[in-house]
Order: structure tokens, then sequence, then C-alpha cells
């Protein structure tokens, strides 16, 4: 993402809030248009096409089955909505023109990993080096939202009190229920499946900038990580530009989810960037927390029910809660409508919810292949919608 670096503006010692500018990065599983199973690898004159249809917005991912798309920044939830469905509908034309199609999920439900090609690329060959087999298994799709803060040093600081957050934003997002052609139980596998990898999962306490940088400089002089941008947490502070990206999110097969998710995590940051008491206090016990509800996250989805300090919320109530409190800050973002819709998401579900329901109403007439080949038939026209 192109983002331009601005300076903080201060008045009397307190923060104030900027525009929040922010971009939206999809990961895509790309299929036989016919078949809707994974290809093993990219068609190069599909790629050069989709690039020059979308103005380079599209790049290979680190697996050929899968292509990333990459928004503008944007101040405007609406431009930032229409500009995605574009990218989607866009590298769809595309695809279909050589016989393929795209799929917004976050596992695809037949895949299998032994059969994906690597991505020719210097840095993949080094990662690929580096986690073997585990990488190899990295055949899964992630939403990434990046959101700017008017000062870039306060991005630790920001990280470390959204890590609560977390596992609300995974539970809504949730869209991987299948793994390897089988129900694994879960409505989020993704994570399952990535957080194998090193340096994954929930950061650390860290409070500074400072204690952050200790930590990347201890492993880039140990030859472990070139730089913190193979560091791979459900949250980080971007390399590249000065934003805050979230990671733990499932690729949304619709549309609307994937904006109603950015929407939130927009509002919450602009909420704690202005709120710098708000869950300043986090220690090991909270973090364990935050642990544990991410695993119900994973395995519940909207269902789940979360443990706090205070007792039990499940995620119905932790909306409820997080829109009451950032009302003001969504208002000020003009985007009070999309994180409404994060109540819909919880009373509807997930993306997750749906596929099993449709695998469910085709398997009481039919194969497992054939319910199989029903719920990714119904990803590929949500992806759409």
């Amino acid at each position: 993402m192109d983002y331009a670096l601005v300076q903080r503006p201060k008045v009397d010692g307190l923060r104030t809030a900027g525009t929040f500018k922010f971009g939206i990065e999809e990961e895509y599983f790309l299929v036989d248009a016919e078949t809707k199973s994974v290809v093993r690898s990219m068609s190069q004159p599909f790629f050069e096409a989709a690039k020059a249809a979308t103005d380079g917005r599209i790049s290979p991912e680190f697996l050929q089955p899968q292509i990333e798309v990459i928004s503008s920044p944007h101040d405007n939830v609406a431009d930032a909505r229409a500009e995605l469905r574009a990218l989607r509908r866009t590298i769809s034309t595309v695809a279909a023109e050589h016989g393929l199609a795209i799929l917004a999920a976050g596992t695809h439900p037949t895949a299998a990993w032994r059969s994906a090609q690597q991505t020719n690329k210097e840095r993949y060959d080094s990662v690929m080096h580096d986690l073997q087999m585990i990488g190899q298994r990295d055949l899964l799709c992630g939403l990434h939202v990046h959101v700017e803060l008017p000062d870039p040093d306060q991005r630790i600081d920001v990280m470390y009190r959204m890590l609560p957050y977390l596992p609300l934003f995974l539970a809504l997002s949730t869209s991987s229920p299948f793994w390897q052609s089988r129900r694994t139980g879960l409505k989020g596998y993704r994570l399952a499946a990535y957080d194998e990898l090193p340096r994954t999962g929930v950061p650390d306490l860290f409070r500074t900038q400072e204690e952050f940088d200790a930590y990347v400089t201890a492993l880039v002089r140990a030859g472990v990580i070139a730089d913190s941008s193979y560091i791979w947490w459900a949250i980080r502070p971007s390399l590249l530009n000065p934003t805050l990206e979230l990671r733990a999110p499932d690729s949304c097969t619709l549309v609307e989810d994937a904006i109603a998710i950015a929407a939130l995590y927009r509002t919450v940051a602009r909420h704690l960037y202005v709120n710098p008491w708000r869950n300043a206090d986090l220690d090991a016990v909270a973090r364990a927390i935050i642990v544990e509800n991410k695993w119900q996250a994973q395995r519940y989805g909207v269902h789940a029910t979360f443990a706090a300090e205070e007792g039990a919320m499940t995620v119905a109530e932790m909306v409820e809660r997080v829109i009451c409190d950032t009302a003001a800050d969504a208002a000020a973002l003009g985007c009070t409508a999309e994180i409404n819709r994060c109540r819909a998401i919880v009373g509807s579900g997930t993306s997750a919810d749906a596929q099993l329901a449709v695998f469910e109403a085709h398997i009481q007439s039919g194969s497992p292949g054939t319910a199989l080949r029903a719920v990714t038939e119904w990803i590929a026209a949500a992806t759409l919608q």
C-alpha cells in the first residue's frame, strides 16, 4: 500500500484524531472454473491480464493456488467497499477468460496442500527453506486490514491495547470449517494450521516501540529473520507502511462482512488511540485469557462464549459492548452502518455457518464429495455478491 507518512498533531499534550486512513488486503483461492478445485500452479497469462486490469493491485502469494488483492488507502468506507467489489469482479472476469474462478474463504474445502506449488521468488524460497513441510501446508487465505495512526510511533502501544479484540475479529470472519475434504469441527480452522508457523498468534505484551525494536534486533542479529516482515502475528506494525495491520481474520466470502470487520477494526483503532487509558493495564493473566478466547473463536465462531476476568461474555454481548463504547468514533469516521452490520453477522452466522448448512443440506441426499462440491459452488457465487 502507498501511504503518506503523517505527523501526529498535538493539542495541550492530548492525542487528536486524524482520518485513520485504511486499506484492505484479501487473499483468494484460484480454482478451475468448472470443478472449483484449486489449480496446481499459477497461469502466467491470467496473472498478467489480471494485473493489467486491476492497475497492479494483484500479487502472487506464497503458494501458487492463491492470489492477493491490495486496495488503495481510503478515508471513506463506501469507497473501500466499491473498490473491493470491483476488484473481485474484475479478477473474476479475467479469470473466466482463462477457465478459472476465485473463492474467498479461509480454507478451500477440498484442496490438498501436497499438490500446491510454491511461487518462485527469492523471499519465498527462503521462507520455504526455513519452514519446510509447515510451509507447504500454508494453503490458507486471510483478510488483512491496515490502519494508519496519526502518530505511527504509537502503533506498538495501540497494538498492545488492541489484543483483547483479536478473538472478536476472528469470530466475525470465520470461513474455514473444512480442511482436506473433511469437516474439522471448527468454524475457523485456518489459524489452527497457520499457527504452526513461528512468530504467529497473539503477540507478547510489548508496551513500547523500544521493546518491539529490541525483539526484532535480536532476531535479525541472530540471522533468524531478515526484518520484521517475517513476524506474522495476528496483528503487527507494518514494515513498509505507517500502519497497524490486523491479520487475524479469515478471508471473508461476502464483501459486506469484510467491510464490516475492517470498519470495526478502524473504529476500535481510533477509540484506543484517542483514549490511551483503555486496556492500558493488560498483564499475563489478560493475555492468557485472550489466547483462550482466540481458541473459542476458532472453535465456535460467532457462537463462542469468551472468558473475561468479570465472567463469561458471548460474542453477541461483546459486539454490543464494543459498538456502544466506540459509537462516537464510528460516527466520526462515517462507518456506523458498517459496524452495525456486525450484529447481522452474529445473528445470521458467518461464511463457516453457511458452508456447513450447504453441506448438511446436500449430504442428506448425496455423497460427501457431492456435498463438498455444493459448498465450493456456494463460495464461488457468494464471493461475487
